[in-house]
């Protein structure tokens, strides 16, 4: 099966910076789009950035001009560097990989178990 990995959580003071990444392996023929969800106690989960196997990207309009999205193909790895860090950018970030297992496959979205980002002073 599928499994991502994700690394490089933690806390943060406010104006930081994280770097995210998250792994995935297992049985994957091709992955097409990658990205990064986050979900804060009480809030609804949104999405952060996406980036497709060509390389193109889309942010929430809060992250823009902060967050660099970027995937290393080869290594079936996405990341997320996170700069100028604000408290609410505090939350569970989650990536995910829309994952074609075998030849033919029709895509499916796989998750990672998330990993906690604490922005505080």
């Amino acid at each position: 099966q599928v499994q991502l990995v994700e690394s490089g959580g933690g806390l943060v003071q406010p104006g930081g910076s994280l770097r995210l990444s998250c792994e995935c392996s297992g049985s994957i023929f091709r992955i097409d789009d990658m990205g990064w969800y986050r979900q804060a106690p009480g809030k609804q989960r949104e999405l952060v950035a996406k980036i497709t196997a060509g390389g193109s990207t889309k942010y929430v309009d809060s992250a823009k001009d902060r967050f660099t999205i970027s995937r290393h193909n080869g290594k079936n790895t996405v990341y997320l560097e996170m700069n100028s860090l604000r408290l609410e950018d505090t939350a569970v970030y989650y990536c995910y990989a829309e994952v074609h297992i075998r030849l033919f496959a029709s895509p499916q979205d796989y998750w990672g178990q998330g990993t906690q980002v604490t922005v505080s002073s």
